[in-house]
């Protein structure tokens, strides 16, 4: 009866949850319920504090359970019931599977989570306090989870998971080059949001131990895996956009674009290369190698070389953490509902539904009533036939699917035949390319070269080109002035021409007016002429008519006839007489108008003249005028020019003052130069002595040539300046008396060139300034340059070469002359000594006698290494030019062969001297310490160009160690020996007396003084001994020859 009781207390609590399951909610509910219940288990499995990688299968329920809520809000439900905020592995676990979810997931799982956007905000901010560790992990993490939702909600036509062809990434952008534009800024964004945090898991593992294979390295690296598939995508992406846009807008708006892309190009590369030789990842992922070099964008046809990056997951291993266990949360498709737990079950068939109706009915506990049962087995009939018909459904949208994806394949197929064809034509044409490539380098280089040196030319120039412009600003205003007095000059000279061309006119016509007048006198004159001996004729006529008229009157009477004919005739000559006298008076009224016009024209000939002398002395005056204000002009010429060279000339004597100021500067005592640079300066200022001489005597010769010797002035000033400058500089980086000496040298030099500036600043100086004496300054200088100049840099190809076989042979023969000795001194102790001694120089000889094997496998392995060093590095040049070409390696190889000889012979001597017993063991010890040093030197310069999974370079280390542990032999046999030879000489102090204990206490105590002294005095000796030959070295191997002078 108790254990009925018992029974019916116990049946009544678990009755009512088996009818709410059964009989009281549907299968919409149930099917919920188990879904809720299946996320959440899944999702703690996920996401929970252990510190292991998350489980995939875990992962891909959460995903398959956003496609089937399509949505997030089970997920977050289930998240913000987890403390985030207080266990950083927990939240780095969860942004991992969130990240998962935003690429794989339902694509409404972005939206549902910009609602956490602020939480997520808040959660970075906060994570982002801790500067290590997962923390700050967690809080790049958010980061990087924040700008993926934004860029997705911003861009919605791109997927979670970035996938898109080639036409959907251009109707992105809209044909828009703005929206192109600004795309490509969000990825770039979006790209380093991904960069920091491959940096972040990197930089917080320890990549010297195998972290890859640990549970604590794999948590970190597993969320890498999405990185690097979304860096493929948004590297492919920012290229072709980039491709766009260069063709599209011009090459200086895209300068940023581009320099922003080789930032994230280089970085993403090294971060795929460091990512494919880790042993995690080769099993879950292929990671692309992107090429050698970025695209070059300038170029448009560069697109069709371009290989997008495709990342390969390969098909699951059957491993361990990869198999499938048999689990309702694994096995239960998502879409059918799922039973309930056999469990509840059990129970019902123990005690029977109706148990909750009647609890005293045992009669009906051991099953169900048969309509219940035939009501839940049709209602679990129909539910199977509808979920048949639905996977049915699902098996004809998988099968279409794969066909759509087999067709998508094949299509993939040939165009990845027709990309690998492209790749062969492109992989000959990268090497025409590649060869094209190294000459536009080389030239690029020279043209860069020539670059530089036309700027400092130009910078050297600005200076004297304001000067020059200042007086070709005068010389113009001379030239005008000159050319208006040409224009004047000339209108004088043609008004001079026109009075003249008029005054020859008038001489003319005066000259034919006088030709006429002296005609018309001629003509009168012959007709008065003519006139007068017809009179004379009729006088004479009318004498003999009157002779003849005397004889007739006497003859009157004979002829009354011939009397009347005379009277005719004299009649006649009467009128004729009177006609001709008419003719006469009026021939002399014209006589006398012309002779008034000739007057008037002569007058008018005597003003012209008049005229003319006035505007020819006006001219004249002119002339003479001009030519006094051109020679005026050319003196205020040769005034700007010797101007223009006295101001070039102070500002050399500034620059030159300038700089032997700097020499005493505290300031200065910092700056350093090398020798080299120091002889180049020298030697380009002993070129411009010449210049400038030659320009002197040009000037001399003509003084209309002073630009030339302007710029000769500015540039010597310049140039010997920079000498003194470098060579204090020098001076500091060389031993005390070679400082000294050069500092003077450098001195007298500014002094000198000061003197030639003060004598060309004087017009009867310049003649007798002579440069003679700087030029020889500049050689002294230059002649101490060249001896401290690093004996390397003097050495040919060949001789650099042959140096380092020699200096390897030289090694060689010292170490094994060295170890002959030490056999032949071990001999001879034998021979000679016994007991403690014997013992003490056998141990210690022999201990050097290994030392010595061991430096001679350290020297063969590092002939063996070198060997290998320059036949992988020299290519086709011989080995001659391998070691010029690497002449700093070379020096240095030189320099640890020479320690490592000179060691050896001094532990010899040291050694000799100890078993004659003339010498101290610490001297033995330090030359021991010496060696080791010394081989460390050599394989330091051997290791430095090798492979680091070189053989030989393993021997090399291997022989290194040798020499080490021999090299502690060494000392501690001369420690134990010296302790043994100090032990035989015990102190015996019971015979002495208290007076001479005290004496011998005091000379202690002295000893100790003196050599604690001695011991400080030589500690500083030594500090002061290296840091010497610490600057030795560096000026004999040229260590400082990359800095040209800071000064």
């Amino acid at each position: 009866m108790d254990r009925v009781k018992s029974s019916m207390q116990q049946v009544p609590n678990a009755i009512p949850k088996v009818i709410r399951r059964t009989g009281g909610a549907n299968s919409l509910e149930l099917e919920k319920e188990n879904f809720e219940r299946g996320q959440a288990v899944s999702i703690n499995k996920a996401i929970n504090t252990q510190e292991v990688a998350v489980k995939e299968k875990h992962a891909r329920t959460c995903i398959l359970g956003t496609h089937h809520e399509k949505g997030a809000h089970t997920f977050w439900a289930a998240v913000n019931r987890l403390p985030l905020s207080s266990n950083a592995v927990l939240c780095w676990k969860f942004c991992h599977v969130f990240h998962k979810l935003l690429r794989d997931g339902h694509p409404n799982v972005i939206k549902d989570s910009m609602r956490n956007k602020a939480d997520l905000t808040d959660m970075s901010r906060m994570w982002g306090h801790l500067s290590e560790g997962y923390g700050k992990l967690c809080s790049i993490y958010l980061k990087l989870l924040i700008t993926k939702m934004e860029f997705h909600i911003k861009n919605p036509r791109f997927p979670g998971n970035l996938q898109m062809s080639n036409r959907q990434l251009d109707e992105a952008g809209e044909n828009d080059v703005n929206n192109f534009f600004q795309l490509t800024v969000e990825m770039f964004d979006y790209l380093e949001c991904e960069l920091n945090l491959f940096l972040g898991v990197f930089s917080s593992l320890d990549m010297s131990r195998s972290v890859s294979v640990t549970a604590a390295g794999q948590c970190r690296l597993a969320p890498l895996i999405q990185v690097i598939l979304d860096c493929s995508h948004l590297y492919d992406y920012t290229v072709k956009l980039l491709f766009k846009l260069h063709s599209c807008l011009p090459a200086d708006t895209l300068q940023g674009h581009r320099d922003r892309f080789q930032e994230q190009f280089k970085k993403l590369k090294s971060l795929f290369y460091r990512s494919s030789n880790l042993q995690y990842f080769k099993r879950l992922i292929q990671i692309p190698q992107l090429p050698e070099n970025p695209p070059n964008f300038l170029r448009a046809s560069a697109l069709s070389e371009h290989i997008s990056p495709v990342v390969v997951i390969p098909a699951e291993s059957s491993s361990p953490e990869s198999e499938h266990v048999v689990e309702t949360d694994d096995l239960v498709d998502m879409d059918v509902p799922v039973l309930p737990p056999p469990v509840e079950t059990k129970f019902d068939d123990l005690f029977g539904t109706s148990a909750a109706i009647d609890p005293f009915n045992f009669n009906s506990q051991n099953g169900m009533r048969k309509d219940d049962k035939d009501r839940l087995i049709e209602q679990l009939t129909r539910e199977i036939q509808a979920l048949k018909e639905e996977l049915e459904s699902f098996r004809l949208e998988s099968d279409r699917l794969r066909q759509a994806l087999s067709g998508r394949i094949s299509e993939l197929e040939a165009e990845l035949a027709e990309q690998s064809h492209l790749r062969l034509q492109a992989a000959g044409e990268s090497e025409f390319l590649k060869a094209e490539l190294d000459d536009l380098r080389r030239v690029r280089e020279d043209t860069e070269k020539e670059q530089r040196s036309l700027t400092e030319i130009e910078r050297k120039a600005q200076a004297n080109e304001q000067r020059y412009t200042k007086l070709k600003e005068k010389y113009t205003e001379l030239v005008q002035s000159h050319a208006d007095l040409l224009r004047k000059n000339a209108e004088v000279t043609r008004q001079m021409t026109v009075a003249r061309a008029a005054q020859d006119e008038v001489e003319v016509v005066r000259r034919e007016m006088q030709e006429k007048v002296k005609a018309a006198q001629d003509a009168a004159d012959r007709q008065e002429k003519e006139q007068l001996d017809q009179l004379q004729e009729l006088q004479r006529e009318l004498l003999s008519s009157r002779a003849e008229l005397d004889s007739l009157k006497s003859t009157v009477s004979s002829s009354q006839e011939s009397a009347e004919v005379l009277s005719g005739q004299v009649a006649t000559l009467e009128s004729e007489k009177a006609e001709l006298a008419q003719t006469l008076s009026k021939v002399e009224a014209e006589l006398v108008v012309r002779g008034e016009e000739l007057e008037r024209v002569q007058s008018s000939l005597a003003a012209e003249r008049e005229t003319g002398v006035k505007a020819a002395e006006s001219l004249q005056n002119q002339l003479n005028e001009k030519a006094s204000r051109e020679q005026a002009l050319e003196s205020q010429l040769v005034a700007a020019r010797w101007s223009s060279l006295q101001g070039a000339v102070e500002e050399a004597e500034k620059i030159i003052q300038d700089s032997l100021a700097q020499i005493d500067d505290p300031a200065h005592i910092s700056c350093t130069s090398s020798a080299d640079y120091l002889a180049s300066r020298c030697q380009a200022s002993l070129d411009c002595m010449d210049r400038l001489q030659s320009a002197k005597d040009a000037f001399l010769a003509d003084d209309t040539g002073v630009s030339e010797l302007v710029r000769a002035v500015t540039q010597c000033g310049h140039l010997v300046g920079d000498t003194i400058v470098q060579g204090s500089a020098t001076s500091h980086m060389v031993p005390v008396e070679q400082a000294d000496a050069l500092s003077e040298s450098v001195k007298t030099c500014g002094a000198e060139a000061l003197a030639l500036l003060g004598h060309m600043k004087h017009r009867d100086g310049l003649p007798a300034a002579d440069h003679g004496k700087l030029k020889a300054a500049l050689e002294a200088v230059l002649a101490t340059a060249e001896k401290l100049r690093p004996r390397g840099l003097e050495l040919q190809q060949g001789e650099l070469g042959d140096l380092v076989e020699q200096e390897m042979a030289a090694t060689s023969a010292a170490v094994e002359s060295a170890a002959a000795r030490i056999e032949e001194m071990l001999n001879k102790s034998r021979a000679v000594d016994t007991g403690i001694k014997m013992e003490v120089n056998e141990r210690i000889l022999g201990s050097c006698t290994e030392l010595m094997q061991a430096i001679k496998m350290l020297i063969l392995s590092s002939k063996d290494l070198q060997r290998e060093i320059v036949e992988s590095g020299r290519g086709a040049a011989s080995m001659k030019e391998f070691y010029a070409k690497n002449s700093r390696w070379t020096e240095g190889l030189i320099s640890a062969s020479k320690a490592v000889g000179w060691g050896a012979t001094v532990m010899v001597d040291a050694a000799d001297m100890v078993v004659q017993g003339k010498g101290k063991f610490e001297e033995l010890m330090v030359c021991s310490h010496e060696i080791a040093a010394s081989t460390a030197q050599l394989v330091a310069a051997s290791k430095v160009k090798a492979d680091k999974d070189s053989a030989n370079l393993h021997r090399l280390q291997q022989a290194s160690r040798g020499v080490t542990q021999a090299t502690a032999t060494v000392v501690a046999s001369t420690k134990s020996g010296k302790s043994q030879i100090e032990d035989r000489d015990t102190m015996d102090f019971s015979s002495m007396t208290l007076t001479q204990i005290k004496r011998q206490e005091m000379d202690a105590q002295v000893l100790v003084l003196e050599l604690e002294t001695r011991l400080q005095k030589e500690r500083e000796r030594l500090g002061e001994l290296r840091k010497k030959h610490y600057e030795l070295a560096g000026v004999a191997e040229g260590w400082g020859e990359e800095e040209e002078g800071t000064g």
